[in-house]
């Protein structure tokens, strides 16, 4: 249960009757009516609010003898309402419409002229903007000529999308259209009034329409159905829940944390993984695997054979020599450090030029289709390749796809039986010899979230070749990366459903 969740739950007590005790002395919710009637009839005369055309009574059928278990008397006709009542209250409440009990104030907004920034008049409210956790907050518009005033300590109601919102002002304003004034009659208070009207925003927004936006009318919030305790009673209920209220919050505040820490721990625990996979720490070594140091000779003759036979250039420099200063943590001794470009012969794809009329045209992959780990392929561009194009810009499947540009470092693995193309802002890496190219994969995920690739102030700031060439990294006999990446998948299942 959300914090959210609980809050509704004792306001729905609340208005069943069910969050306190009832207390046979409390004078009964009839009596309480009676003088709200007496007040309104009151303020009628006085010219202050003006009469109702069929004021409403709702009673109980057995107490004159009707067979319904509730009735509504408006004017000279008594109907029938038992079907409309949602739920049973205690016998010293009363069901009643809510303009019965409360003054309604429909907002009507003044003339666009009359309103204006600044302090010079009588504040203005057009709806929820300035809505805060209780009361309203000031706003920054004034008008010199007033239309509805909502009095101090009533209940705003908006009756405009977002419709059923509800905020106290402890200050006399005006509203406009988007607001309805509920303002408590007799003793009642306006606490009471606004944990009342939060119980019904669902209701309001059920009886919404529109299509620009939704909107209730005054008549809809006139007949809304309430049920009425004793006023003894409200003051309990409304006690109650501000003792409540403050565990509600101190609930929300955990179920923020927790919720955050939902959201990062997996996070954090996939970082401790791969941290342990490429420090050698999470799979034992196996004394009869070959070591790194002989799949780094192979490389090494592969490449002299590549070289050989023109299909790649002799390396200008030799890789940097590795010293204890470079090396940034321990490893197994059946590792070896080395650069990427040790290991994988790597490229960037074909820029996209518009002066370019030669070749056929073929599709091609961007940055925008490269995610972690997958592709997203529903939207594929062209362009046109030539014959040597081609083969450099070619990913075949088990090729690594490394992000230059965009989100610097985010890899994946291409996947597919067919080839694709690739544009200038993607290094396609491929090795010298057979690997397991999902080790690789996850060093740059690590990498990445460690802020050595495209990190604020450490790490690679860009992914260019050169950078990429010298990329540091560890690198285990091929059989324990094939073990290490079983294990990393096994664990992933498992931070995956931590979510």
């Amino acid at each position: 249960m959300t914090a959210q969740q609980l809050k509704n739950s004792i306001l729905q007590l609340a208005v069943q009757g069910k969050l306190v005790p009832q207390d046979p002395n409390d004078e009964p919710a009839s009596v309480l009516l009676e003088r709200i009637k007496a007040e309104k009839q009151a303020l009628i005369k006085e010219g202050k609010i003006k009469k109702e055309k069929k004021p409403s009574e709702i009673f109980r059928g057995s107490s004159r003898n009707l067979p319904y278990t509730y009735c509504e008397q408006t004017g000279k006709e008594i109907r029938d309402i038992s079907d409309e009542i949602p739920f049973d209250i205690p016998e010293s409440w009363e069901w009643c419409r809510l303009g019965t009990v409360f003054h309604l104030i429909m907002g009507q907004s003044p003339k666009g002229d009359k309103v204006f920034e600044g302090k010079n008049g009588i504040e203005f409210h057009q709806g929820k903007i300035y809505f805060g956790k209780r009361y309203i907050d000031i706003s920054n518009q004034s008008t010199n000529k007033p239309t509805k005033i909502a009095p101090a300590n009533s209940v705003l109601l908006c009756v405009r999308a977002p419709v059923g919102k509800v905020n106290i002002t402890n200050r006399e304003i005006c509203i406009g259209r988007g607001l309805c004034a509920v303002v408590p009659l007799d003793e009642i208070g306006v606490d009471f009034t606004f944990f009342w009207l939060l119980t019904l925003e669902n209701e309001f927004v059920k009886k919404a329409t529109g299509t620009t936006f939704t909107a209730i009318t005054g008549e809809i919030v006139n007949n809304q159905l309430i049920p009425l305790p004793p006023l003894a009673e409200q003051k309990r209920i409304v006690s109650k829940i501000e003792e409540l209220i403050p565990y509600i919050e101190e609930y929300d505040k955990a179920e923020t944390e927790l919720s955050a820490l939902n959201e990062t721990f997996p996070e954090m625990l996939k970082k401790s993984i791969l941290q342990e996979a490429v420090q050698g720490k999470l799979v034992p070594q196996d004394p009869n695997d070959e070591p790194a140091s002989v799949l780094l000779e192979r490389i090494k003759a592969e490449k002299q054979r590549l070289i050989k036979e023109g299909k790649i250039k002799r390396d200008k420099h030799e890789p940097p020599a590795m010293t204890s200063e470079k090396i940034p943590y321990t490893i197994p001794d059946s590792w070896v450090w080395c650069t990427l470009g040790t290991i994988f012969r790597h490229n960037t794809g074909k820029a996209l030029n518009s002066s370019n009329h030669q070749g056929t045209k073929m599709k091609y992959i961007t940055t925008s289709n490269l995610y972690w780990n997958r592709f997203e392929l529903d939207k594929i561009k062209e362009m046109l390749f030539t014959e040597s194009e081609v083969e450099k810009c070619t990913v075949n499947k088990g090729d690594l796809l490394v992000c230059e540009g965009g989100d610097i470092g985010r890899a994946a693995v291409w996947n597919y039986d067919y080839p694709m193309r690739i544009q200038n802002h993607i290094h396609r890496l491929r090795p010298y010899v057979p690997v397991e190219i999902y080790f690789f994969y996850y060093v740059f995920y690590l990498y990445k979230k460690a802020g050595l690739i495209g990190g604020k102030g450490i790490g690679i700031q860009g992914l260019s070749s050169n950078a990429i060439d010298k990329l540091l990294i560890p690198l285990p006999p091929v059989a324990e990366q094939k073990r290490i990446v079983a294990k990393i998948e096994e664990l992933m299942k498992y931070c995956g459903k931590l979510k």
